[in-house]
């Protein structure tokens, strides 16, 4: 597969090319950043010195010229791109890569409510590409990949929403919770998913614990939507660099025991992974720099309450891994494919 990354100059974007360096079925064409970029003409080891000596391509501008020249012609190569971009650029750009022949990987938000009506209200602009909107497939890895195999723009979900789902979707899928009940799901992330850019608001100086865009996070239709059940989402902004960590609150319907609730974890993650059950709690430090989701799970019979905690990279399996692991899905390779040791890219 040949791909295109554009947004190669963010946080995201550096992560999924380190990971596509260290793929042997997936070959990098062209890395992409915004046409006013500064970054534009640098190579991409010169602005992340972590990957020198494993990628030297350069930074081109995006445009519609870059487009026209390289992608709306007869056998331009290109097989997929992978968009880690601003939602508006995706949502705009998106369909055209789709017309070209080319699959589309977008790690924005671009794509991820199939309610148009929603974009506005949580993402701040309206949607112009409904068909490219109807057609767009959520891509959680572990639980859609035949829907990921068969489509041709995949929604690679949030970071919080990821660890939300891989907690919530073994419950809600078995329908064990109480319909209609409270599910409240409390995240913290540190400053990354906030981006590269600079602010005040992400400065290490100025951050403390804190919660922040509680009731309206643009996260909550999101979880809500593809856990088919309605959560209290509340996220919080914590002063370390990288990893997240959900925990989530449910009430049990009367008479779930906690062996079933144990049966519907390891069944759903049994054959997964990169999904770990662990003994204890989970921890960021244990899954910073991975692409794993570790989670653990504790019940009260006596209240029918089940509280749940995931923790994951928020750049990776919240983001960038994820997305190889659905463009594993839709080569026909097991999703963790380059993603353990080398001795999966054999």
């Amino acid at each position: 597969m040949n791909v295109v990354v554009i947004g190669a100059s963010g946080y995201v974007g550096a992560e999924l090319i380190g990971l596509l360096t260290q793929h042997n079925k997936i070959f990098l064409q062209h890395l992409l950043v915004s046409e006013n970029s500064d970054a534009s003409g640098k190579t991409f080891a010169q602005l992340h010195a972590r990957w020198q000596g494993l990628c030297a391509l350069p930074l081109e501008a995006f445009s519609q010229q870059w487009f026209d020249q390289h992608i709306n012609i007869v056998n331009h190569g290109i097989d997929a791109v992978f968009f880690a971009t601003p939602h508006e650029f995706s949502a705009q750009w998106a369909q055209a890569f789709v017309d070209a022949n080319i699959k589309v990987f977008d790690l924005s938000g671009g794509f991820r409510l199939k309610d148009a009506e929603q974009y506005p209200i949580h993402y701040g602009f309206k949607h112009q590409s409904l068909e490219a909107l109807q057609q767009a497939q959520y891509g959680l890895a572990e639980w859609q990949a035949e829907e990921i195999a068969t489509s041709e723009l995949i929604a690679v979900p949030g970071c919080y929403p990821t660890a939300s789902l891989l907690a919530l979707k073994p419950i809600t899928s078995q329908q064990l919770h109480v319909e209609n009940s409270l599910i409240v799901v409390n995240g913290i992330s540190g400053v990354s998913g906030a981006g590269r850019k600079a602010s005040l608001a992400t400065s290490f100086y100025e951050v403390s614990l804190t919660p922040y865009n509680i009731l309206q996070h643009r996260h909550q239709p999101e979880i809500s939507q593809e856990a088919d059940a309605q959560v209290i989402f509340n996220p919080h902004l914590a002063p370390y660099k990288r990893g997240l960590l959900v925990t989530i609150t449910l009430q049990l319907k009367v008479g779930i025991s906690a062996t079933q609730i144990d049966d519907a974890f390891t069944q759903a993650y049994q054959n997964k992974p990169l999904i770990r059950l662990v003994d204890d709690w989970p921890k960021i430090d244990h899954v910073a720099y991975t692409p794993f989701a570790d989670i653990h799970w504790q019940v009260d019979e006596s209240k029918q309450v089940l509280v749940v905690s995931c923790a994951i990279d928020n750049l990776l399996k919240g983001a960038a891994s994820q997305a190889i692991q659905c463009a594993n899905i839709s080569l026909g390779l097991p999703s963790e494919y380059s993603l353990l040791h080398h001795g999966d890219k054999s």
